[in-house]
């Protein structure tokens, strides 16, 4: 066959066409629905977290974004789901910071690690808040400190599980107080609810959102939340951190989006441009306030952040000797 110009031409846009096809493919992401797993049955505050997500990422990325509910293992289950997946950015996890950085660190059992994820970025965190049934005695921070001080293992405190943020958080007060109290690790926070609401329990840590009703309802009494400052939800409730000897407690819920590990960059280019106009959108930040949560701002670098928290957290692991 004859090498015409003609035929030279046509085999050079083929070529050019071959070429540009993986940029065109990468520009129509995304192109079908996107998942989003939440580790946690319906109806807790990561849920809330995920589907508030969801909502503003398929709006603002053109294409549904639907939740998938796994629960199970503290939502470790959930989470290697996503650290399994394909790097394609059709599965993401809104993770909290149990599943994300503390099972890992309390049960041999999770296999994936912080490395095994794309940090997509921190999406919002809620303080946790230690409480006290009413039949303690007890009336604030420095009533509790002096009567469990001078009663060492006298009393107790829940959690809804072991290793979970709730446990961590209540063994950071006991190691700043310098305190003796034993753990009581609930399956959950209906039956921890009821301990402390019947008095079977002195004390507790909820979630601040999960608290809050029982707190004004006056079922139990609110002693301090656990963020380095006081929440803009209850500024009423002073931090733990106000007084000098627990300065140091800072710990809290958070709520961060993931991809699996390798997730191409114009993929993740795409999808954090989504997060951060999210973050910054007055009607998530509503949305979010009203449950509880403080709006991370776009600025946090989620890598710093979370090798920062899973370092705090090691160190609480390893006072409280928690291991399952």
């Amino acid at each position: 066959m004859q090498n015409t110009p003609s035929l030279r031409r046509t085999a050079l846009l083929c070529g050019m066409a071959l070429l540009a096809a993986p940029a065109f493919a990468q520009d129509a992401y995304p192109s079908k629905p996107i998942t989003i797993v939440v580790g946690y049955p319906p109806g807790g505050s990561t849920d809330l977290t995920g589907r508030n997500v969801a909502l503003e990422l398929s709006a603002k990325l053109g294409v549904p974004v639907v939740i998938e509910n796994i629960g199970g293992a503290g939502g470790a289950i959930g989470a290697q789901k996503v650290a399994s997946s394909a790097p394609d950015g059709y599965t993401f996890l809104v993770g909290a910071s149990n599943e994300i950085a503390i099972n890992k660190l309390v049960t041999k059992k999770v296999k994936y690690d912080v490395k095994d994820f794309t940090a997509i970025g921190l999406i919002a965190s809620q303080p946790l808040v230690l409480v006290a049934s009413t039949g303690a005695g007890v009336k604030n921070l420095a009533e509790f400190t002096q009567k469990v001080s001078k009663n060492p293992g006298k009393f107790s405190y829940g959690s809804s599980g072991v290793g979970t943020s709730l446990h961590l958080a209540g063994e950071m007060v006991k190691e700043q107080g310098k305190l003796f109290m034993t753990h009581i690790p609930y399956r959950g926070v209906a039956p921890l609810t009821n301990d402390l609401m019947g008095n079977n329990l002195e004390y507790g840590v909820f979630v601040l959102s999960s608290g809050l009703p029982h707190i004004k309802s006056g079922k139990v009494i609110a002693l301090g939340t656990t963020e380095a400052k006081r929440s803009a939800a209850t500024p009423d409730i002073p931090a733990l951190a106000e007084t000098p000897q627990y300065k140091n407690v800072d710990i809290g819920v958070w709520f961060a989006l993931m991809g699996p590990a390798n997730l191409p960059k114009p993929v993740f280019d795409k999808v954090k441009k989504a997060l951060n106009d999210t973050l910054q959108s007055p009607d998530f930040k509503k949305k979010m306030e009203a449950s509880g949560s403080t709006v991370a701002a776009t600025t946090v670098n989620i890598d710093q952040f979370l090798a920062a928290e899973v370092a705090k957290y090691k160190k609480i692991v390893e006072f409280a000797k928690i291991e399952e």
